[in-house]
């Protein structure tokens, strides 16, 4: 059975050429249509596009009109006309669920996204790296459309689109490299990994499609050798115990009739298989709440400590023990990671931590922040369950906090700052904002009170974060947004006085910028890296370390060096790597710190010398996207060290970069 219209003993080529000749008509009508009405004039082009997509070569067809299309406005008042908030797990839903018109129009967006990737197409909101990387964990979740035949509940779901969404992804997997798709897909989730986000939804959803690829006897998955197995493995079947996915309740089962040597090879499994990988398998959860109860000289085994870690669950072993028996659950089971590097960085030592923990544990929510939590997180369980794993994983990984698909990298990174450098001041931010909706901070000694506040960068709920940012970020991103008010009229940069006072007494009062902030140009560029140098470089400081990290404000440019906008994150450490160069380690609150910013500044992750969740650069690459730093004001340095060739080789990649036309 087939369309009307297109043929059915019509040759597939000539039906292309009929369909992309009155699809063409369409595109040009739509591009005449005032921006009013261009949501009525859009069916044509959808409906010819869906037909195309199914024939073959039809793809092709479309990704060569992909700038026609952007031009002319199908993507107009529809979040596909910000291609930088859209999210790759949502697209599987999208084409299941959706009307077919909605379903079109997210492959048309991929089909653009492939163009930015492969640079055969710019985008001023998005780079080719983050297209590239979108595009592989589309097809990651969507690896069953490409490997394997859409089973029943797909062809009733997806309709007319099941022949569509299946050209598509071949399309897209020929062009990134279809012999080795699985195999490169595993290299980009252990890239993400490397970093140890605290949110791996994504990683895990991807992983459990691979592992329905290896399952599937039909799908060659050689190629994805033994990153595919370790991966797995360690989601699905860590241990002798669980080896063979039994469950959850056969697993529970199974447990009590487990020996003592049975246990601790179970513990070491679990924790060899979590320190792996960042990846905690449902199962752990369930293996640590019995040892808790019934053998607690394991927990210390299950959670992989070291020797300070043994000692801090010794000393607070009451606490921990109920920080896992209200915490950490199936559904909360990156908590036991979170629990065990909060351990290790023996934080329960600083003597607020223990009973501002306790506080935690019993506080009551307020019912807007309970709503909140539930909406991204459900109902399985209680709102208070998921902030208090929450603060576990942001306390253990403070440099594995992001801002998610939002536009509020300041709040992240100030999060991320206190978890690192000052956790109970974030506890008791975190109590305020959970228990009471709002928050007080100061000023230069004014209060500014969140909740007489209008609403700040956020135009919607938070999307992909965790429970932490969900109850402090919309108090953070209003008292950011008013500091930046009582500084209207002030010359130069408003985060000049805003760092400061928003982060803490350790950032430095003194602060240097690239450029005039009235005119965007450049000013006295050679006295800012002079500047830059003698604060940082441990050859111009007298080989002093960065003490705190620093709040730092950077020019993100893509990867053919095109200035994007401006971007905060935090200067953690400067030294030398492991090949003796010297080089910036820094946070990035964006969700992936590994990127191109291109003439061959490539951020690095793994393999310089990076701890986990840190990005890095050569110092000059580093200074050449800085556009503003702090530094103490009675710490100079010694700039004059500073070669002019030093100076020039920062200049020249700036201005053949974001700089250009300054």
């Amino acid at each position: 059975m087939t369309e009307p219209g297109t043929g059915a003993a019509e040759d597939p080529a000539v039906t292309l050429e009929r369909l992309t000749s009155r699809f063409d008509d369409c595109l040009a009508r739509l591009a005449d249509t005032p921006a009013f009405a261009k949501h009525t004039a859009k069916s044509g082009v959808i409906d010819y596009g869906r037909r195309i997509m199914g024939l073959p070569g039809g793809p092709a067809v479309l990704y060569d009109r992909v700038a026609k299309m952007e031009e002319a406005g199908i993507f107009a008042g529809t979040d596909w006309d910000h291609p930088e908030i859209l999210q790759a797990p949502l697209a599987p839903n999208t084409l299941r669920t959706a009307d077919q018109s909605t379903a079109t129009l997210e492959c048309l967006s991929e089909l653009r996204l492939l163009a930015v990737g492969l640079d055969d197409y710019f985008h001023p909101a998005i780079s080719s790296e983050q297209a590239r990387h979108f595009v592989s964990q589309v097809l990651a979740l969507n690896l069953t459309f490409l490997f394997s035949a859409p089973s029943e509940a797909d062809r009733v779901a997806l309709g007319r689109l099941a022949k569509p969404v299946r050209n598509l992804y071949a399309f897209i997997a020929e062009r990134t490299g279809y012999d080795n798709i699985i195999g490169s897909l595993i290299t980009e989730i252990e890239r993400i990994l490397a970093q140890r986000p605290i949110m791996v939804d994504d990683v895990k959803a991807m992983v459990t499609q691979i592992a329905i690829c290896m399952a599937d006897a039909s799908i060659d998955t050689a190629a994805a050798g033994r990153g595919a197995d370790r991966l797995v493995s360690a989601l699905f079947g860590p241990t002798a115990g669980c080896r063979e996915d039994p469950g959850i309740q056969v697993y529970a089962e199974r447990l009590e009739t487990m020996d003592a040597h049975m246990l601790t090879q179970e513990a070491n499994g679990f924790a060899r298989a979590m320190h792996d990988t960042g990846l905690v398998s449902p199962y752990h959860p369930v293996f640590l709440r019995y040892v808790a109860y019934q053998r607690p000289d394991l927990v210390s085994a299950a959670l992989g400590l070291s020797s300070t870690g043994r000692d801090g669950f010794l000393c607070y072993q009451q606490l921990v023990l109920r920080l896992i028996e209200d915490a950490v659950h199936v559904e909360t089971a990156q908590s036991v990671y979170g629990l065990a590097l909060m351990l290790e960085r023996g934080i329960l030592y600083a003597p607020a931590i223990g009973p501002a923990l306790w506080r935690q544990i019993f506080l009551p929510l307020h019912p807007a922040v309970e709503q909140s939590i539930a909406a991204t997180f459900g109902a399985a369980r209680p709102a208070r369950v998921f902030l208090l794993a929450g603060v576990l994983t942001v306390l253990g990984q403070p440099m594995g906090v992001g801002q998610g698909n939002n536009p509020t990298c300041q709040s992240a990174r100030a999060i991320s700052m206190w978890a690192f450098t000052d956790p109970d001041y974030l506890l008791q931010l975190i109590a305020w904002a959970a228990r009471d909706n709002t928050l007080t901070m100061h000023f230069e000694g004014q209060p500014i009170t969140s909740s007489e506040l209008a609403q700040g960068l956020m135009a919607g709920p938070l999307l992909d974060v965790d429970a932490v940012s969900i109850a402090l970020v919309p108090h953070l991103d209003r008292v950011y947004i008013e500091m930046g008010r009582h500084t209207a009229g002030r010359p130069g940069d408003p985060h000049r006085w805003i760092n400061a006072e928003f982060h803490g007494w350790w950032v430095g009062r003194g602060c240097r910028l690239a450029i005039d902030v009235p005119t965007g140009m450049l000013e006295d560029f050679e006295g800012f890296v002079r500047q830059f140098y003698a604060t940082y470089h441990p050859y111009h400081n007298g080989n002093q370390p960065v003490i705190h990290p620093q709040p730092a404000g950077i020019a993100v440019t893509d990867s053919a060096a095109r200035f994007i906008g401006w971007h905060a994150i935090a200067i953690y450490r400067v030294g030398l790597d492991p090949s003796g160069g010297m080089r910036v380690y820094f946070y990035n609150p964006n969700n992936d710190g590994g990127q191109d910013w291109g003439d061959g500044v490539v951020v690095s992750t793994d393999g310089n010398g990076e701890r986990f969740g840190e990005s890095s650069l050569p110092i000059a690459q580093f200074a050449s996207r800085l556009y503003l730093f702090h530094f103490d004001e009675r710490e100079r340095g010694w700039p004059e060290t500073i070669t002019a060739e030093e100076v020039q080789t920062v200049e020249d990649l700036a201005r053949r970069s974001w700089a250009a036309a300054r």
